[in-house]
């Protein structure tokens, strides 16, 4: 089953209803005296509170990670399947000569490993790095895209796949950094879970540069302990792009990436889950990557992340909502749906209708639970061993406060690209986040 790519023109009207309908339940309640007003949200925070708490209990509950321990001269005799890594990058001048030089370091059998690396139009030195790289590096071959091509990384990432033809598809952004033998203990898990995808914990390596980047660590943390929990509750996983691995023909069969849309892994997780395919979450070793350092880059990006969210699930609702889906992964969608997206949006109307009416806010019973519930995935998220790569910041009570200050940016970021993409058309332009090295 292949799922048809959505015209991206038909995301104004369905934002606005999804406004319209966050607007009503905003401000609805503030028509009806106390204590009924919080009937709607005392209903919503008992079944998205137990629904929730037991995602983050689960998450944890058991650990995949295997030391798996390979000599050079029994690599060749391990049946692993052939690997395409794929990586996009444009004006990548940082980062992509070290990223090179990891991926030749890899312990995987060379010829059963090509390295693909599409410079996607890039003005700085990135094409002259990877012309130096290619020279060196037998199995490296590299792309050139046009900077005035269209479809931004996921039309990069389809072009590069019309050239190749691996078993497997493993996706690295320019930063990415990992352990040598990442693909031997990643291929493992994928094929003996029976997973169409595999996404890799993202570890943020300059988590002490400061507070920011501290909470992003914290974050990605939390973020994969709701991934576990919400797989071993049967749940919907997601990829997160930077360190996916892929099976060539799952990503085939859903048509490969969309490029209609600003974040391609959010999209695919969803075409994925309506072919049917299964995608698995691992905690360690994970992929390291860099956390962004001001809070505008961080806004810059959490906008693209937001779209790009809610694009997902506008572009394919008729579709999940068929018989595609089992009844946990209806329960789940909706669950996390209703808090990472209809909550902020609906909080951010009841706090306008309260200053406008003179009432007390009427869904701050969930807005409640769902900080302590996300306490507490922080918690329990980083007091986790990391086994490899950069270690996640101490779950301190300042810790703990400090990101749980950090998370209610999305009180703000959501409701700020609804009420966008109901009113402006949609100019899909990917934008890059600025890597360092």
């Amino acid at each position: 089953m292949e799922v048809a790519c959505v015209n991206p023109e038909n995301r104004r009207g369905k934002s606005f209803l999804f406004l319209f309908c966050c607007v009503l339940a905003g401000f609805l309640p503030h028509l009806v005296d106390s204590p009924k007003n919080l009937f709607p949200a005392s209903i919503l925070t008992v079944f998205l509170g137990i629904y929730g708490l037991r995602v983050v209990l689960l998450g944890r509950a058991k650990s995949e990670y295997e030391v798996l321990d390979f000599h050079d001269n029994q690599i060749q005799d391990i049946n692993l399947p052939f690997i395409d890594v794929l990586v996009s990058a444009r004006d990548e001048e940082a980062v992509v000569g070290r990223l090179v030089q990891r991926l030749s370091a890899l312990k995987y059998p060379l010829e059963k490993l090509k390295i693909c690396i599409i410079d996607d139009g890039s003005k700085d030195s990135t094409p002259t790095i990877l012309d130096k790289c290619k020279k060196e590096i037998d199995n490296l071959q590299v792309i050139s895209r046009s900077r005035s091509s269209s479809g931004g990384k996921s039309a990069a990432l389809n072009y590069a796949l019309k050239n190749l033809g691996g078993e497997w598809v493993f996706i690295l952004d320019a930063d990415a950094d990992f352990t040598d033998d990442i693909l031997l203990r990643l291929i493992p898990f994928a094929k003996n879970g029976k997973w169409s995808a595999v996404q890799l914990r993202k570890a943020v390596v300059n988590s002490n540069q400061n507070l920011l980047t501290s909470c992003q660590a914290m974050e990605m943390a939390m973020d994969t302990l709701i991934q576990e929990g919400r797989q071993l509750a049967g749940g919907v996983v997601e990829l997160r792009g930077n360190g996916a691995l892929l099976r060539r023909s799952a990503l085939d069969e859903c048509g490969g990436f969309n490029e209609g849309t600003v974040t391609d892994d959010l999209d695919l997780s969803f075409r994925l889950l309506i072919t049917g395919a299964s995608i698995g979450i691992l905690w360690d070793p994970p992929i390291h990557e860099e956390g962004v350092e001001s809070l505008n880059a961080l806004i810059k990006q959490r906008k693209r992340w937001a779209e790009g969210g809610l694009q997902r699930f506008f572009d394919y609702w008729p579709l999940l909502i068929s018989k595609n889906l089992n009844s946990s992964q209806y329960l789940d969608l909706i669950s996390f749906f209703l808090l990472q997206y209809a909550l902020p949006v609906i909080s951010f109307i009841d706090i306008f209708s309260a200053i406008l009416t003179k009432t007390t806010p009427a869904y701050w019973p969930l807005t409640f639970i769902a900080f302590s519930i996300s306490g507490i995935a922080f918690y329990r998220g980083c007091r986790q061993r990391s086994f490899c790569g950069p270690s996640i910041p101490s779950p301190t009570i300042f810790n703990l406060f400090i990101s749980i200050i950090y998370l209610s940016h999305w009180f703000f970021v959501i409701p700020f690209i609804t009420i966008k993409m109901s009113v402006f058309s949609k100019n899909l332009v990917w934008v890059k986040t600025i890597h360092k090295g």
